[in-house]
Parts: structure tokens; sequence; C-alpha cells
């Protein structure tokens, strides 16, 4: 393998837009503005908490077979513009200095799903982490900006980080969410940028912060199906997709209804929180 600087990658073209390509003279320049940002996401989640010691990684799509990433066994509070892999869709590494993360390869599943999706944040923020741990649903229709925001996120299969095993247990919520509870380990979030990815994820360990602190002062008031119904229209309208939109969903909008069936395969079930009635 040869293992060169990415900005030297010359055998192949270095950067497109994921729907244009950008002019050669500025795509170098592109590219440096795109590790400064995973360099600045990297920091915001190690300062935040959602990341210990190496933990974590980042990736951002360059073209249909170039994918930017962050490299193994190093902090991303810290990362430099230099230390960033490059690979290709299907794993091999082609540029960068330093090896990259075997966890990458969940990052290109989701990538190979998703073409609308450019970047994806994985780290293990505290409050969401424990949810995924125990295996207990994350209650809907709580905050209105949740549901508009985030909408049901799914908990995935166990499997040990870092091999194709792990890597396809996204694969069962991929297409229907963009925010994904990997089981006793972390979160997966991906989007149109890094900062959405990222923004996706800060939204969720909130919220659960919120609900534990909830479920010490008593149980949760869900909001009534009414009012659920009217954040779904909202979510439509500002353009983002929620599995309920479907005039075909027939469960009711508040009980985890989209991949909740999946999840019980594997012993995802309530337990802190009782799910609504009525």
């Amino acid at each position: 393998m040869v293992n060169y600087p990415v900005d030297r990658c010359r055998s192949r073209p270095i950067l497109e837009s994921c729907h244009n390509l950008v002019r050669k003279e500025t795509r170098m320049d592109d590219i440096q503005a795109l590790k400064e940002q995973i360099c600045e996401i990297g920091r915001r989640i190690y300062e935040r908490g959602y990341v210990a010691a190496n933990a974590g990684n980042l990736s951002c799509r360059l073209s249909e077979n170039e994918v930017l990433c962050t490299p193994t066994m190093q902090s991303k509070g810290f990362l430099k513009p230099e230390d960033l892999c490059v690979v290709d869709m299907e794993g091999r590494q082609f540029g960068g200095r330093k090896r990259r993360s075997s966890e990458v390869l969940m990052h290109l599943v989701i990538l190979k799903a998703r073409p609308d999706v450019s970047s994806v944040v994985h780290c293990h923020p505290p409050h969401a982490t424990a949810f995924a741990i125990v295996g207990e649903p994350i209650p809907q229709a709580v905050m209105p900006e949740v549901e508009v925001f985030l909408g049901e996120v799914p908990i995935t299969k166990y499997e040990t980080p870092g091999g194709k095993k792990f890597a396809e247990t996204v694969l069962p919520f991929v297409h229907k969410t963009n925010t994904i509870l990997l089981a006793n380990h972390g979160v997966v979030s991906y989007g149109e940028s890094l900062e959405r990815a990222y923004w996706l994820t800060d939204v969720l360990d909130s919220y659960c912060r919120v609900l534990i602190l909830t479920r010490q002062l008593g149980s949760l008031r869900y909001l009534p199906p009414d009012k659920v119904q009217e954040l779904l229209e909202e979510k439509q309208k500002m353009g983002i997709a929620d599995p309920r939109h479907d005039t075909q969903f027939g469960s009711d909008l508040r009980t985890n209804a989209t991949f909740g069936s999946i999840c019980r395969e594997y012993g995802v079930e309530p337990q802190a929180f009782e799910p609504p009635t009525g």
C-alpha cells in the first residue's frame, strides 16, 4: 500500500462535491477546509466529553470513491489537518501518513447506503450511550424540538467494534434515520455536512440527559397524539424526513413503532420509561 500525504494523492481526482465538480484551482483549498472542519468537530466532541482518549471517529465524502477520515489511536481533541487519512469506499487507504481507524468501515456502510449523506460522526456521548448500554428505547413525543430534529432513534444489535459485522449493524435503520445508538458502544450520526452530523449527536445527548433527570423526579408526561401530528406537519414543511409522514403509518405516532419490532428481537424493551397509553 502506498502511503503518502493526502494533499499529494495524484493518481485519481481528489475532490468532487456531492453534486458538482469543484474547479481545479480551488480544489486543494476545499480539501484543506474540510480537514480543518474535521479537526474543529473533533475538538468539540472532545471538549463536550463525547470522547475520551483516542475514542471516536469522523469522516467526510470527497468523491464517489474517496473519503477523508480520522486516524486510529489519535485524540480527536488534538487533531491536525496532516493527521487525516483518505480511503476508498472499500476501506483501502491511499492517503495520509497515519493509519485509518478500523471503524471507518461503519462510515462507509452509511455512505454507500445514503448517497445524500456526506459526513459521519461517531462518538460516545455519555447520556445517550447509557441508553445504548441498558437497551432502553429513547422515548418519543416528549420534547417538541426532539420530535422535529431527531424523531425515533433505534438501538443496534451488539457486535464487536471494528469489523464488518459491527459496521453492518446500522443497515436495518440507515435509510429511515440519521441518528443511531450502537449497543453498548456509542452513537453514530450523519448528514449533509459535518456540522449537521455533530448537531444531531449534540441534540440527542442533551435530550438523554433531560430524560435521566426527569426519571429522578417522576414519570414522563407525553405529548398528546394531535400535538405530535402538528409537529410532524411542521417537520414536513421544513423538509425533514420522518417515517411517520407516510400516510400508511398505522401505529401510534408516539411509541417507537418504526424500529421497535426490530429492536425487540435482541432485547431492547422499555424498563425505565413506560410507553404512552391513551
